[in-house]
C-alpha cells in the first residue's frame, strides 16, 4: 500500500459516516479510527503485532479537531494547578517548526488562540499539524525537538 492510497483512505473515512475501518493487506494492518473529537487516528502495523488499544479522551475537556490532522487531547494537569496538558494523539516524530531553519511555532509564554498550530507530529512519513484546541498561554514545552512522542504523551502545558 502507497502513501496515496493510505491518504485516499483517510478521506474516505473523513468524509463519511464510518466510525472504524481496518484494511489489512498483506503483513500490514491499516486501523482508521474515528474519534469523539471528530478527527482520524492512523495506526499501520505488522499483522503479527496486535493493535494499539484507543483510550477515551479526558471528559468534560472541549476538543478542536482539525480538518488536515487529528488533534491532541488537553488534559487537566494533575497538579490542579489550572492547567492544560495538550497530548499527542499519535505515535512520531516530535517537530516544534515547519523546517530545520524555521522558528518553532510556540514557544514558553508565547499566546495561541483556539486553532493555531503548535508543532508537527511526523508518523508514517506524513507529518500532521496538531492545533491548540483552548486559547491561552504556553507555559511549558514538555518534548525536544526532534524526539520521539508516545499515543497521549503530554507535550505542552497552556494556562487557559
Amino acid at each position: 500500500m502507497n502513501l496515496n492510497e493510505i491518504k485516499q483512505l483517510i478521506d474516505i473515512v473523513n468524509n463519511s459516516d464510518l466510525q472504524e475501518a481496518i484494511i489489512e493487506e498483506g503483513p500490514f494492518k491499516i486501523t482508521l479510527r474515528r474519534f469523539v473529537t471528530g478527527t482520524i487516528s492512523q495506526v499501520m502495523t505488522p499483522a503479527s503485532v496486535p493493535p494499539v488499544p484507543t483510550v477515551s479522551p479526558v471528559p468534560d475537556v472541549k476538543h478542536q479537531g482539525s480538518a488536515t490532522a487529528p488533534s491532541a487531547d488537553a488534559a487537566p494537569d494533575a497538579a490542579g494547578s489550572g492547567l492544560l496538558d495538550i497530548c499527542s494523539p499519535i505515535v512520531g516524530t516530535f517537530y516544534r517548526s515547519p523546517s530545520p531553519d524555521s522558528a518553532p511555532f510556540v514557544g514558553v509564554n508565547d499566546t495561541v488562540q483556539k486553532g493555531d498550530i503548535l508543532c508537527i507530529i511526523e508518523a508514517m512519513k506524513l507529518m500532521n499539524e496538531i492545533e491548540a484546541e483552548v486559547s491561552g498561554t504556553i507555559v511549558e514545552v514538555l518534548i525536544e525537538n526532534g524526539q520521539p512522542v508516545e499515543y497521549d504523551q503530554p507535550m505542552f502545558r497552556i494556562k487557559p
